[in-house]
């Protein structure tokens, strides 16, 4: 049973941040200056199942890390979008590029610079510890903290209600 107070049937695409939302809002820093962002294993998972179940995934952020490219790109991640100035901009280019409508959009933001792209899909998502602001635009809140779930957790929410969730583990990564 879902807990997302939203027609779940209607979404056909995930859109998500990455620091703060699929990795934890602090992270070390490599001697390089280079942050170095953790990343969920289940998040990784629903994602996968996501694409093999005809899902449209995205990332905007305003990083620029090859590792960040790298493992959505290798999740199945059609659309990743680096070095954003304004991600509402890259959330119209992603639009344009798949033909999907904003109202069959989940989009997980957790801070100001998400702010206009939450406004303007079907289902805008955060994680428990978005900042107040984005919280106020939200549809649904996750219980789960950035990089503790959090694409998980809609994901498989999204994917149950249109009885595209296995509980067998056939599909090969």
């Amino acid at each position: 049973m879902s807990t997302i107070n939203h027609d779940l049937k209607k979404i056909k695409a995930f859109v998500f941040d990455v620091d703060g939302v699929l990795s934890p809002e602090s992270m070390p820093l490599h001697p390089s200056g280079e942050p170095m962002r953790h990343a969920n294993t289940k998040d990784g998972y629903a994602m996968n199942q996501a694409v093999k179940q005809g899902f449209m995934l995205g990332i905007i952020t305003g990083g620029d890390t090859p590792a960040v490219r790298k493992r959505h790109e290798g999740l199945g991640f059609q659309h990743v979008y680096m070095k954003s100035k304004r991600k509402l901009d890259d959330l119209l280019d992603f639009v344009k590029q798949t033909g999907i409508p904003p109202e069959a959009i989940c989009y997980v933001g957790d801070d100001i610079p998400d702010y206009e792209c939450l406004q303007a899909v079907g289902l805008p998502a955060c994680p428990a510890d978005a900042v107040p602001e984005i919280k106020a635009v939200a549809k649904y809140i996750s219980h789960r903290k950035g990089g503790d779930g959090v694409g998980r957790d809609i994901i498989e929410q999204v994917l149950k209600a249109q009885d595209k969730w296995s509980l067998v583990a056939n599909a090969s990564w």
